[in-house]
């Protein structure tokens, strides 16, 4: 295939590149051309060479014959000979604004055509767009366009299905290389229903509605494998030491490169019994996943007995081929697992050097005092016991109160991290995310975490769009949680929705226990919610519960409304509250005390709730019972308790978060 540019001038404003495809052209709307076109690689801009390299700027048109037409780029119109859509490219007059798509340019639909090979009367073109099931045989599509009508029968047609200009469409019938014995027949619409609906050589179900068949063989042949089929010989060294010869056959097998089943058309290696699929040929070489530190490289054989893949969690067979790192010995991923589109990130890193950067998040400055790249002004001095529980002592990390743990504090000033906190590295790989995730610092921004929909401003793991929070970021494979000791938790990728242990609702991003049988869930925010937690209901620390099996009635001492025992709960000393994990925590505990939250038409300040009177929140008209509330800033009384409050009232005041 060539590659060098082309200049289209009146077609595209970038050079483009000589292409053999067969989709619609973005010149006239239709597919099937069999010589080829160009294609702006850019802008994926892709036009047949039939249609443009005979255009002119300006052409006369014997349906418009009274005015020149000019060619014009960019509209949304109907061509006036067909009835199709315009979207690009056309033909207009300047006068009267008469407007033909390239294709009927060249070859403008008849009055009336005589097709006797198929049916027995004229056909006579309907210039009236109206909605239609296609009679044409095997196609039975609707249309919105031009038709041609059978008067006599009360039949319609695509004008696609029953007007075949000379040179214009693709030929009845072909002869094939990987099919000698017979020529392939022309077929409009579905495949028939005795074959399996695949191309034969790509074994990718046929979507088009032309593709070439032979019904005596039962071998169908898709258009992009008509113009460009696989090649017959592959010899590349990096996909195997010998030479690959296409077999065009329907034989099951097993591929040597991901261990999966084929049921057609393996590249086979006579030498040594290799077969491999055709789309496993273009297997990057060595890349980065989003679940593990190193590079993982591809190999023809694992070779680590009694592993398992470390996407899927399922068994990895040792003798065919995967991804393993060569920085950790035991860790292999299943070929198709490594490059899943929500795994890996598209890019081939064979022959670009690994970077080496500086990730640790702090410098050591003695045995117990370190300099945090988030607070460079003052060293932070390590205390190993932690504090019970002062609300007014917070991590800047995670916002939450230091309460019984190790933690780092301000030589100089209140700030502090917990020790987890401030171990947490610059940059990281995440299993939600398929690019590295920095950790930023942004000290006036509040933002919603994408894997436990909390709102922060603490620290926050970021690429792009996606935001994590600190606490849902340092979440990693293996998860080992207090709640399900016995097991290690991994995030399985899955289009289905989990139900949570913790909670009993439904996540897309969950935590799963992959030992046969059990089948314990924990989603992202119950993972992360804290063990101890000091509230003003009791004088003691408060444990989290998971959840148990009881009889009777709980009540929750701060909302005084049932709480469900099966459902994580917060509980005192003695063990005689069950308190709601929310009524606890509320919405608001990844915001920092003192801090202020920015939407695009208010401020508020972040409060404690710590006053003797409970302030009165304006949006559910009632008293604020979460340790945590907002108050805006410039009135002294508007006070909101709550994510759904302030959700309700930034909808009512038509006001989004920054």
């Amino acid at each position: 295939m060539e590659s060098e540019g082309v200049s289209l001038p009146l077609i595209h404003e970038h050079p483009m590149t000589p292409w053999n495809d067969l989709r619609k052209g973005d010149c006239c709307g239709r597919s099937g051309f069999t010589n080829g076109g160009y294609c702006c690689k850019s802008c994926d801009f892709f036009v047949h060479r039939k249609c443009v390299d005979e255009s002119t700027e300006y052409i006369e048109h014997p349906s418009h014959s009274v005015h020149t037409l000019k060619l014009q780029r960019l509209g949304n119109h109907k061509c006036d000979l067909c009835g199709r859509s315009i979207m690009n490219l056309f033909y207009r007059c300047e006068i009267c604004y008469f407007r033909v798509d390239l294709y009927c340019a060249k070859y403008p639909p008849p009055e009336v055509i005589d097709i006797s090979e198929s049916h027995h009367h004229k056909l006579t073109l309907f210039k009236e767009r109206t909605l239609f099931d296609c009679d044409a045989n095997k196609c039975g599509e609707d249309g919105y366009e031009f038709s041609y009508q059978c008067d006599e029968c009360d039949l319609t047609f695509h004008v696609d299905c029953v007007w075949n200009p000379p040179e214009g469409k693709n030929p009845s019938e072909v002869n094939h290389s990987y099919h000698p014995l017979h020529p392939l027949k022309l077929h409009i619409g579905q495949p028939p229903d005795y074959s399996d609906g695949k191309c034969r050589l790509c074994a990718q179900k046929i979507c088009d509605r032309l593709f070439y068949h032979c019904s005596a063989c039962n071998f169908s042949l898709d258009m992009r494998c008509l113009l460009n089929p696989p090649p017959q010989y592959v010899m590349d060294l990096k996909v195997h030491d010998h030479q690959l010869i296409f077999r065009p056959r329907l034989d099951s097998f097993t591929c040597n490169a991901c261990g999966l089943s084929g049921d057609r058309n393996p590249y086979i290696c006579v030498h040594c019994d290799f077969m491999i699929h055709q789309e496993c040929l273009t297997l990057p070489r060595l890349i980065n996943i989003n679940r593990h530190d190193h590079r993982v490289s591809r190999t023809s054989v694992l070779g680590v007995v009694n592993s398992v893949c470390g996407v899927c969690r399922q068994k990895v067979d040792w003798t065919w081929g995967g991804y393993s790192c060569q920085k950790c010995p035991h860790y292999v991923v299943h070929s198709k697992c490594a490059t899943r589109k929500d795994v890996w990130n598209g890019k081939e890193l064979e022959g670009v050097p690994e970077e080496i950067e500086d990730i640790e998040p702090y410098v050591v400055i003695d045995d117990n005092t370190i300099q945090h790249f988030s607070h460079k002004e003052h060293y932070l001095r390590f205390h190993v016991n932690g504090l019970l529980c002062e609300e007014n002592k917070r991590c800047s990390a995670c916002t939450h109160p230091i309460c019984l743990q190790s933690f780092y504090g301000c030589i100089d000033c209140d700030f502090t991290l917990h020790q987890n906190c401030a171990e947490s590295p610059r940059k990281k790989w995440h299993v939600l995310h398929n690019d590295r995730l920095t950790l930023v610092i942004w000290k006036s921004h509040n933002f919603i975490c994408q894997a436990c929909d909390r709102i922060s401003n603490g620290f926050m793991y970021k690429c792009g769009l996606m935001e994590l929070d600190v606490l849902c970021g340092s979440v990693s494979e293996p998860f080992v949680h207090p709640s399900h000791p016995h097991h290690p938790l991994y995030c399985i990728p899955s289009v289905e929705k989990k139900e949570c242990n913790g909670c009993n609702n439904s996540a897309s991003h969950v935590l799963t226990c992959i030992e046969s049988g059990c089948g314990f869930v924990l989603c992202f925010n119950c993972a992360t919610l804290p063990q101890v937690v000091k509230h003003r209901v009791d004088d003691h620390p408060l444990g989290l519960c998971y959840g148990e099996k009881a009889s009777g009635k709980y009540w929750c001492d701060i909302c005084e409304k049932e709480t469900d025992p099966s459902k994580w709960f917060y509980t005192c000393k003695d063990h005689r509250a069950s308190l709601h994990t929310k009524c606890v925590l509320g919405d608001l505990a990844g915001l920092m005390p003192r801090s202020t939250v920015n939407t695009v038409s208010r401020s508020f300040e972040v409060v404690l709730n710590n006053s003797v009177s409970r302030p009165f929140c304006r949006v559910c008209e009632s008293r604020c019972m979460y340790p945590i509330v907002l108050k805006m800033l410039g009135i002294s009384d508007l006070y909101i308790c709550s994510l759904d409050c302030i959700r309700y009232f930034l909808y009512k005041q038509k006001s989004i978060f920054k």
